[in-house]
């Protein structure tokens, strides 16, 4: 019985002194500049601790349409990200730099590439009103897997709401 009673009270304590963790979710729309701009759109969806934090990220990007002279393919990325970030806002803006993996699917007609994307980059979540922010970023994704185009690169600004 006295164990139970030091495990609790050890259990309640550490739970008592914990850090905060601070989450957010993202909505964006931007362009995908490889090889012509195109929308892109997405959601992610993180969370962070001090100056470390992650993210889950969903992002697409049409192909471009038959119409167009030069040919983009469309690009869908799943990713998980970790971020290193000012665990708070300087003059109401939280820069962070970035990198993280996931999966792709390149399509453009008929061929289709699916393979491993890795990524980097940085952006800053800019304080509005509340727990409202703007959140602007850039990132270049590396594919692997025989795409169409290895490299690419992305800006967006989103919505981000601070929970």
């Amino acid at each position: 019985m006295k164990r139970l009673r030091v495990a609790l009270f050890t259990s309640a304590m550490t739970a008592l002194a914990a850090a905060p963790v601070f989450a957010d979710a993202t909505l964006f729309i931007g362009t995908n500049t490889t090889p012509d701009n195109r929308r892109a759109t997405g959601v992610a969806l993180g969370a962070g601790l001090l100056l470390l934090g992650f993210e889950f990220e969903y992002a697409n990007s049409p192909e471009s349409d038959a119409d167009d002279a030069d040919l983009a393919p469309g690009l869908k990325t799943g990713m998980a990200n970790g971020l290193l970030q000012t665990p708070f806002a300087i003059l109401g803006v939280q820069p962070y730099v970035t990198m993280g993996g996931g999966l792709y699917r390149e399509r453009l007609g008929d061929d289709e590439n699916t393979g491993f994307v890795v990524n980097t980059g940085g952006g800053a979540k800019v304080n509005l009103a509340g727990p409202l922010r703007l959140r602007v970023d850039y990132r270049v994704l590396k594919l692997t897997g025989g795409a169409l185009y290895s490299t690419a690169h992305r800006i967006y600004a989103g919505l981000n709401l601070k929970f």
